[in-house]
């Protein structure tokens, strides 16, 4: 009986009002994380902006390039992509459809509905990871460079210095 008292209090529980709603970056988020490894894809393009960011720092964003529009139920995409040279657009496009459309459903149950992709480049392995390195990753390097000339400099001169210590024929008078 008492189980029967606690199911009839609950049927008398009133849901709550009010809605769940996704900002466009989690979205945005969610596609960037869902294409990472889409095979042929090389990048997503953010335009001239993100682009002069990212030739200064190191950026990791993953909503760089993806825009969206978000409904209550469902999702408009559109992207700028750099693939590979050798794959085949439509088969990338695919792909592209397949992940971002189950990472969606999985993670925010809204459906995509549209999906607009322009390949903006194609590019060689090669050429592309030769665009990534910033300003940031060349001023890195120098110091490196420098930091281990300058310790070679310095370990020189205490060998030159600990041979001329130890030597008993440079004598100074």
């Amino acid at each position: 009986m008492v189980t029967e008292n606690k199911n009839a209090q609950r049927s008398n529980v009133t849901t709550p009002k009010g809605e769940l709603t996704f900002n466009d970056k989690v979205i945005q988020k969610v596609i960037g994380y869902a294409i990472e490894n889409v095979p042929g894809l090389l990048g997503v393009d953010g335009g001239f902006m993100a682009n002069i960011k990212n030739k200064i720092v190191n950026s990791d964003n993953p909503v760089d390039g993806i825009s969206v529009e978000v409904g209550k139920e469902q999702v408009a995409v559109d992207l700028n992509v750099i693939m590979a040279y050798g794959n085949n657009a439509h088969d990338i496009y695919k792909t592209l459809t397949e992940v971002i459309a189950k990472q969606l459903t999985e993670i925010t149950s809204l459906e995509l509905v549209e999906l607009n992709v322009e390949v903006i480049d194609i590019q060689t392995k090669s050429e592309f990871d030769a665009d990534q390195v910033s300003l940031q990753d060349r001023v890195t390097d120098a110091g490196n460079t420098i930091k281990e000339k300058t310790s070679d400099g310095v370990n020189t001169v205490k060998e030159t210095a600990s041979k001329v210590k130890n030597d008993e024929d440079v004598r100074v008078v």
